[in-house]
Parts: C-alpha cells; sequence; structure tokens
C-alpha cells in the first residue's frame, strides 16, 4: 500500500489510555480513526463512547468490522490477547493491510499472531513502545521489526510517530521491550514493597535518605508516587505484561523467577484498586495522589484488617 498514510483509515483494536491518545493525535491530523474494544459491551461503554464522539473515532462492533475497513490496524489490548485479537482479525483482513502489534507479548505470541495475519495477506510488523505514552502521546520511541518494518516506518513517520527499525526478523523488538520491563515494573513492585513496609516500620525518611545516597540522580519521593500511581491505575495490565514477560525469559530456559514476582504483586495492587482501597472501585476512578504514603497507608490499612 504506496498512498499517502495521511488518507488511510486506521483502526484501533483497543480504545484504551494508548489507542485513546494516539486517536487523539490522528485525528487532530484529519486521519480517519475506527476503534473497537470489549468494553463497548460493559458498563464502562460510555466513557469510550464520549470520548470517541469528542474526537471523530469511529467505534465498531467486531474486530471483523474494523479489520474490513482499515488500511492500517493497530492493536494495543492486554497481553494476553495479542494473538487472539490476530485470529479475530484474519478472516476479515484485507490484502496489504498493515498490522501493527503494539502488544506488550513475547517474541514467541509476536510470532504466531503474525503467522495468522500473513495468511491472511495482511503485512504484519511488530512494534515495541519504549516508555510511557502521556508524556510523548504520538512521538513515543516506537521500535519496529518484521520484514515488512522498514517499509512502514516512513509512513508512520509521516503520521507523527517516531519509528526506529531494529530488525528484519520478528521478536527482536519485543524482546527488547519485555527485557527491559523486567527491569521498569520490576522496580515499580519493588518500590511498591519496599516503600510501604518502611511506611509501616517508621523507617521511611531513613530509606529515602539512603535510595538517594546511593543514587544520587534519582528524586525517590517523586520517583515512588509515580511507581504506586502507575501500578494501581495500570496494575491488570502491567500483570499480564509481566507474565509475558516471564514467558520470553522462560523461552530461553531460564526460570523467570523476578518476573513472575513482580506479576503477582502488579495484580495484587490491581485487585485492590478493584476491590476499592484506593478510593472509587476500580482502577479509572481512583484520585492520583502525590504523596505516596497516602497509598502506602490504605495498603497497610487492607493488610491489617485481613
Amino acid at each position: 500500500m504506496n498512498r499517502d498514510s495521511r488518507q488511510w483509515h486506521v483502526g484501533f483494536v483497543g480504545y484504551g489510555e494508548v489507542g485513546r491518545i494516539l486517536a487523539e493525535d490522528l485525528r487532530a491530523q484529519g486521519v480517519k480513526v475506527s476503534a473497537c474494544d470489549l468494553k463497548l459491551a460493559t458498563q464502562q461503554a460510555g466513557a469510550l463512547i464520549d470520548h470517541a464522539a469528542a474526537h471523530g473515532v469511529a467505534l465498531v462492533a467486531s474486530h471483523a468490522e474494523l479489520a474490513a475497513r482499515a488500511d492500517c490496524i493497530v492493536c494495543a489490548v492486554t497481553a494476553s490477547q495479542a494473538v487472539p485479537v490476530a485470529q479475530a482479525c484474519e478472516p476479515a483482513i484485507r490484502a496489504g493491510t498493515w498490522f501493527v502489534d503494539l502488544n506488550s507479548a513475547s517474541p514467541g505470541a509476536k510470532r504466531r499472531a503474525a503467522a495468522l495475519i500473513a495468511a491472511a495477506g495482511g503485512a504484519y510488523v511488530e512494534g515495541a513502545v519504549m516508555t510511557s505514552i502521556p508524556p510523548y502521546r504520538i512521538k513515543v520511541p516506537l521500535l519496529l521489526g518484521g520484514s515488512h518494518a522498514a517499509e512502514l516506518a516512513p509512513h508512520l513517520a509521516a503520521l507523527g510517530f517516531s519509528p526506529k527499525v531494529v530488525s528484519d526478523q520478528l521478536g527482536v523488538a519485543s524482546a527488547t521491550k519485555m527485557c527491559r520491563s523486567v527491569m521498569i515494573k520490576g522496580l515499580e513492585a519493588m518500590v511498591i514493597e519496599s516503600f510501604t513496609a518502611a511506611r509501616a516500620y517508621g523507617v521511611e525518611d531513613q530509606l529515602l535518605a539512603s535510595l538517594t545516597e546511593t543514587f544520587p540522580g534519582v528524586d525517590w519521593e517523586k520517583q515512588g508516587a509515580y511507581f504506586f500511581q502507575r501500578a494501581i491505575e495500570h496494575g491488570r495490565r502491567r500483570s499480564e505484561e509481566v507474565r509475558e514477560v516471564a514467558e520470553t525469559v522462560r523461552e530461553i530456559g531460564l526460570a523467570p523467577w523476578s518476573a513472575q514476582g513482580t506479576a503477582e504483586r502488579q495484580a495484587w495492587v490491581a485487585d485492590l484498586a478493584d476491590d476499592g482501597v484506593f478510593g472509587v472501585k476500580g482502577s479509572a476512578g481512583f484520585a492520583r495522589q502525590s504523596d505516596w504514603r497516602t497509598e502506602a497507608d490504605r495498603i497497610l490499612k487492607h493488610v491489617k484488617k485481613d
């Protein structure tokens, strides 16, 4: 597909934080955008419908309907749904349609999804988003991989993305993201556990002073608050991602002890959010706090009650 990418119809599978931000930025350029999301069939549909209406995004009821109309499909769902989405799109995808897989899935999962899209005549490209999207929006650093990556990259750049082709082999971009996530998501889990325990023992000031001495370039107050909030708001998605991280480690024959523990802690925080421990039930309704101590105290109140 060689025509001007700004004339494409871009379809998002997944209309969560990632999908909505990217859709907003594309619509601001006049690009046609459609989206589908499983939450459209739930009580959370109202917020998605309102957002789509405000930005001129067409919501569709199924993966097949989206695949039938899109020139480029951007898949941004939870990690466990990467392959099922490819399966759902495969029967309706048109020959030559781009399929950009932004999911935080293992190299093995990416290859399975790619095989499904290729069988339908689509052009699969794996994408690895290398940092949090909100500060960068569509300019977020994006690694591309696969045999079609080099061809797609200039089209994405024309749409405002910041793509970098890392390999013509599938799995390299996702492996880079997965290995990074062992550290980043692990740090989130460790900070929550360490800071909450320090708060319980009354030694948080001593802990922060020691961390600052060891890592003088990090503002641990600010970083701690950020890590708590990201885990509370996105713990469910993060736990699924880290399970894929564990699978990535397992695929090389190494036991993923750190990643497994991180996945459990992220899922545990997500469960607390769903139970209303951090305010309104469900992570979408909690009130963000600039001080991590507020959230640590809520956790401690919960565990002491148990």
